[in-house]
């Protein structure tokens, strides 16, 4: 994207913004023009740069003991002043916060968004020195009853983050009202495929047409219309 004109739209995200696959046991990446980043693109036309920031493994705020680099909080900040400026901020994170291994609650995940929303306030502003347009979104649900759930994802994952999955949702669109940003949840068009945790393939452009109506609409309210 070389044309200076257009509105850039930050996806941060962990292994459903990456494109790990659910079915295929290689787990090989999708390639850009599958994974829902590279859908939105070409979905929201030349007019703006979508810029794909997804990491497998990727947590809101804490640490794995032998996994260095997914607190995504951590990396949060330089990102977003590596890509600055930004029209426009669509976070979707907590599914990995899910794990047994830090059982957390809906409340702590949301809490932890919290903060990355401190951050935007703080350290970036569009083209225009206001604050991006924020969308939190809600991850899809983890499905403990698709076929390859068990042999693949039920290590990591009891069945308190599997509900708590369900209850994400809720946690997250409280913060979202009570900062005024957007919320959207993924589990409303998309879902996992067979390892139960990552986007079916078929999601990921009912994931990414949804976040095109989103960000559509949220642009078309500011001040600036966006280029055509």
């Amino acid at each position: 994207i070389t044309d200076p004109g257009v509105w850039r739209v930050l996806c941060f995200g962990d292994s459903n913004t990456h494109g790990t696959p659910a079915d295929d046991p290689d787990y090989v990446r999708l390639r850009a023009d599958r994974r829902w980043t590279g859908v939105l693109q070409r979905l929201l036309g030349a007019g703006f740069d979508v810029v794909e920031e997804g990491l497998n493994g990727r947590t809101t705020d804490v640490d794995y003991v032998d996994r260095p680099g997914c607190n995504g909080r951590a990396y949060f900040v330089p990102c977003l002043q590596t890509h600055h400026p930004l029209d426009v901020v669509v976070i979707m994170l907590g599914t990995n916060d899910l794990k047994s291994c830090f059982d957390r609650t809906p409340q702590e995940i949301a809490n932890a968004l919290d903060g990355y929303l401190d951050d935007i306030t703080s350290h970036v502003a569009d083209r225009h020195g206001h604050g991006p347009v924020t969308v939190l979104v809600s991850p899809i649900w983890i499905d403990d009853e698709a076929a390859s759930y068990q042999e693949v994802t039920s290590a990591s994952f009891d069945s308190r983050g599997v509900q708590r999955s369900r209850e994400l949702g809720e946690a997250i669109q409280r913060v979202a009202h009570h900062r005024g940003v957007l919320y959207a949840d993924a589990a409303d068009v998309a879902h996992a495929g067979g390892d139960g945790i990552h986007l079916s393939l078929d999601s990921h452009g009912a994931l990414a047409e949804l976040f095109a109506d989103t960000v559509l609409q949220a642009i078309h309210t500011t001040s600036v219309e966006p280029p055509s």
